[in-house]
């Protein structure tokens, strides 16, 4: 193998690294852009994971008095508070979760967030736990 097929190579290789830190740059700067426009109408702010088959996709969370927003490049999504049956916090599963579990179930419907310890616990006061046969509604504190 010659030395210019081996300088392509490591070429190819070097820009491939820089294009990855790039988007990956890109990605953590527009969640930190949706953090800071959501940090003014809601209760809480933080960057979590979305699961979903399998996959944990990065998102910002933010919890308002009627909703749950979870967003990031490609999804805006919201869930309507009164539309929770069910909040739970559990230990994360699988390899990649290294946190605590929220589990959000309504109307049939199950979502999964992984947030880190410290943001468990603050979601954990903001959002208390709430099982279908107790009474009344899923609320914010």
């Amino acid at each position: 193998m010659s030395w210019l097929t081996i300088l392509n190579i490591v070429g190819l290789a070097a820009a491939a690294a820089l294009v990855w830190l790039f988007l990956r740059t890109r990605a953590k700067n527009q969640l930190e852009r949706i953090a800071t426009k959501r940090r003014g109408g809601s209760k809480l702010v933080e960057q979590a994971e979305f699961v979903e088959n399998g996959s944990h996709i990065p998102v910002v969370l933010s919890l308002t008095d009627q909703s749950i927003f979870y967003e990031n490049m490609e999804i805006a999504a919201q869930i309507d508070l009164e539309r929770i049956d069910e909040v739970e916090y559990s230990e994360g599963f699988g390899r990649e979760a290294t946190g605590k579990m929220l589990r959000l179930r309504a109307h049939g419907h199950t979502y999964e967030f992984v947030l880190d310890e410290k943001s468990a616990s603050r979601w954990g006061k903001m959002l208390p736990v709430h099982h279908f046969d107790d009474p009344g509604k899923v609320h914010t504190a």
